[in-house]
């Protein structure tokens, strides 16, 4: 009987070797996330107006890179998608904080919902404009879509 045991023990321990192995390796294959491509990648999702796949790309450039300002406005866009302008507003304010002198150079902006806008960075380097008053824009355009009334015969906007 203590043969059997030793050897379930043995067998139980092999295996959960074999799978932290396992494990370490599939964690050494994944490769670290280009934040600069999946921010070009992102704003590419919001173009075409896949929200869902932008917002998972962006959530995922914040867990690489917290509090990215670019990240984060461009979330905010997406969030005035989907009318939630209460978590845009948030977004942007977040964005803010880090924004003063993160540089940025636009080649394309895209307007979401006729108020946020999303940008689009040139690829490689850093530009020569800076994000603050960009996002002092789009904090201003949320605020005033918050306090709008709804259209008429439309309904909430």
């Amino acid at each position: 009987m203590k043969r059997t045991w030793v050897k379930v023990v043995a067998l139980t321990l092999a295996l959960a070797i074999c799978g932290a192995g396992v494990a370490l390796a599939a964690k050494k294959a994944e490769k670290p996330l280009n934040v600069s491509k999946a921010l070009l990648d992102s704003y590419d999702y919001i173009e075409k107006k896949q929200y869902k796949k932008a917002d998972a790309l962006l959530d995922k450039i914040l867990v690489a890179d917290p509090g990215n300002p670019l990240a984060l406005n461009n979330k905010a866009s997406v969030m005035v998608a989907e009318k939630k302008f209460d978590k845009a507003d948030t977004y942007l304010n977040q964005a803010l904080a880090k924004s003063k002198g993160y540089m940025v150079q636009v080649n394309r902006v895209c307007s979401v919902g006729n108020i946020c806008m999303a940008f689009k960075p040139v690829a490689g380097g850093t530009g020569n404009q800076d994000l603050e008053p960009l996002i002092k824009m789009n904090i201003e355009m949320v605020k005033g879509y918050m306090t709008a009334g709804p259209v008429p015969g439309k309904g909430l906007r």
